[in-house]
């Protein structure tokens, strides 16, 4: 179903300016791409609540608002001070800053790195690596289904790059913050994260997407990831956008023949968020980890959609999604596993787990198995529930506030996503914000 072309109509105009932009490079291979995209983008129109991928977040107020894309990064309005706010304090990493989808140079900093690495912005590795990008670039984040890839797709201008070559083992992160400033009107930005991994490398990523001030803006991000034979990643992926910021976003993984990938993703921000992430074990072996917590106050919607695509024989998948729901918040969980019919001796596991602190606070929960072989162990299941009432009357009993009591308990819950994160102060980072976030709920919730 498309909505009107009205809707769609204002990001041609932008995309003709934008071609006009871009002189040469109007006729490179990367903007044949770039105009199939956005025919597709016009053909598709933006989804509506009657597909079934979207049935529970409606992005009318998405497609209703009139956004200018962010084509310059406005980084001389911000400060050495305003960009380490949102650093995670003690990390030791290197780190790449963008500003509203712009690459800010000055603001980032990468070390000696080891021969064949590279770690920089994708704007750059257009005119320094086009074979390599061209051979990843849209490869596995495919645009024919998908209207908010598509449009991504359209205007891919910048974002972050990333190859490590075979058997290269990276002892620090590589911290990945994605700022979006105050704007004069509604913009978007469209970080475009290109990570290229070979046989037997390690890598871990720190994604962080934040926003300053309170005025609307859309960030519509992809991450295309390739994990080669053998190699590890582990991602950590953060999300605490502005309060009256949209984001959408959307990790496409490759896995090979005994990878193993890691996601643990935070969502504490943002007033309309959906969040895609899906993973095709293309090779027998391969094991991928998605773990998730969404923390929404007030009247914020998080949409969690996940999937997992068991190609292969011999792959196992774990996957943890928990969400805190508090004021008039509506979370959103769709978790598919698919097995395909030669994936014989398939492990997968999946739990979602909704903490409702309200009672107006809702949770829409569907996980999915799609199975087509006959030798796998596959479990799902899906729990929604409150505080436990005798717990927090047992804290109390201890000389706790009953304020202090929910939140201890609420923290609890939250831990076992969080404490599966390997970087320590990162997770110091999200127990902080989690206790903010808690602190804001309490201040918005209805009195009793």
């Amino acid at each position: 179903m498309q909505v009107t072309d009205q809707k769609t109509a204002g990001y041609q105009s932008h995309f003709e300016k934008f071609e006009k932009s871009l002189n040469g490079e109007s006729k490179t291979p990367l903007h044949a791409l770039r105009r199939a995209a956005m025919l597709k983008f016009h053909e598709l129109g933006f989804p509506t609540t009657r597909q079934e991928d979207w049935r529970f977040t409606n992005v009318a107020p998405i497609a209703d608002t009139g956004f200018s894309p962010a084509l310059n990064g406005f980084t001389a309005r911000m400060t050495r001070k305003e960009i380490d706010q949102h650093m995670c304090r003690d990390l030791k990493c290197d780190a790449l800053v963008f500003i509203n989808g712009s690459f800010a140079k000055e603001f980032s900093s990468v070390g000696m790195l080891p021969g064949g690495v590279r770690i920089g912005s994708l704007a750059e590795a257009l005119k320094s690596d086009p074979d390599i990008v061209d051979a990843h670039l849209s490869k596995y984040a495919r645009f024919d289904r998908n209207a908010f890839t598509a449009l991504s797709t359209a205007f891919i201008r910048d974002g972050a790059f990333m190859v490590v070559p075979d058997g290269v083992v990276l002892d620090r992160p590589v911290n990945l913050l994605f700022l979006s400033t105050t704007g004069e009107i509604p913009f978007v930005a469209h970080p475009r994260n290109l990570i290229i991994t070979g046989k037997e490398s390690q890598l871990s990523i720190v994604e962080n997407y934040a926003g300053i001030g309170h005025n609307v803006y859309f960030t519509n991000a992809v991450t295309e990831i390739l994990v080669a034979e053998g190699a590890h990643v582990e991602h950590e992926r953060m999300q605490h956008e502005s309060d009256n910021a949209f984001h959408i976003s959307s990790m496409h993984i490759e896995q090979r023949q005994g990878s193993s990938y890691t996601s643990n993703a935070i969502s504490y921000g943002g007033s309309l968020v959906r969040n895609d992430i899906a993973s095709v074990l293309n090779g027998e072996g391969a094991e991928c980890t998605l773990n998730g917590l969404s923390l929404a106050t007030g009247a914020q919607h998080i949409d969690n959609h996940t999937m997992i695509d068991h190609a292969k024989p011999r792959c196992a998948s774990h996957e943890l999604y928990k969400s805190i729901l508090e004021g008039k918040s509506r979370g959103v969980f769709n978790g598919k596993i698919i097995v395909r019919q030669d994936a014989q001796k398939t492990d997968a596991k999946q739990t979602n787990k909704t903490l409702l602190l309200s009672d107006d606070a809702t949770i829409d929960t569907k996980p999915e198995l799609e199975i087509f072989a006959d030798d796998v162990k596959c479990t799902h299941g899906a729990t929604v529930g409150r505080l436990d009432e005798e717990q927090v009357f047992y804290l109390r009993t201890r000389g706790l506030a009953l304020d202090d009591a929910r939140d201890l308990l609420t923290n609890a819950f939250a831990s076992d996503v969080i404490n599966r994160i390997r970087i320590e102060p990162l997770r110091e980072l999200l127990n902080a914000m989690l206790h903010v976030r808690l602190c804001k709920g309490r201040l918005m919730r209805s009195p009793l």
